[in-house]
């Protein structure tokens, strides 16, 4: 037990860190922006307390926002993420989530892929409109949505990729 919280509290900080001093300083084209501090939330244990899941959810969020100084966006965001969760696993990976069997790293491609895509392209939805948050301007949120959710998966499947334990 000690052990999953030291690597999840190290994964927690890790993530933080690099969002804030590498990840937030990325602009790719004027607008596409990596938000990789919500791997966490994509990797945390599938079996895990909720009540704990979503608390720590928030803090991450809140943290994020207090280092961009964006008044609340993200930890809203990943609550949202956070609570959707269960559901998009279950769709995602159907009868293994049903029997609490589902390690993300040890699933195929492709369910990793949708798992990954769509908590992800929820996260940025919510993101970008609490951020424009004005009705008038929502095909630049979609258009802000799409490539950086885009752009966000690609990156965290590269990192799951890089730094998943090679079986021998």
């Amino acid at each position: 037990m000690s052990s999953s919280i030291l690597l999840h509290g190290t994964r927690f900080l890790v993530l933080l860190l690099a969002q804030v001093f590498l990840f937030n300083n990325i602009d790719f084209l004027g607008f596409i922006n990596p938000y990789v501090y919500i791997l966490f939330i994509l990797l945390y244990p599938v079996n895990s307390n909720q009540l704990l899941f979503l608390l720590v959810s928030f803090f991450l969020g809140l943290s994020i926002d207090i280092f961009s100084d964006s008044g609340g966006i993200h930890a809203a965001s990943c609550i949202v993420i956070a609570f959707l969760r269960p559901s998009i696993l279950k769709f995602s990976f159907g009868v293994s989530y049903e029997y609490n069997n589902v390690k993300v790293s040890n699933t195929p491609f492709g369910s990793r892929l949708t798992y990954f895509f769509l908590l992800v392209i929820i996260h940025h939805l919510v993101l970008f409109n609490l951020e424009v948050f004005n009705m008038s301007h929502t095909l630049f949120v979609l258009k802000l949505t799409l490539f950086s959710s885009i752009f966000t998966t690609l990156v965290c499947m590269i990192f799951m990729i890089l730094f998943s334990k090679k079986k021998p």
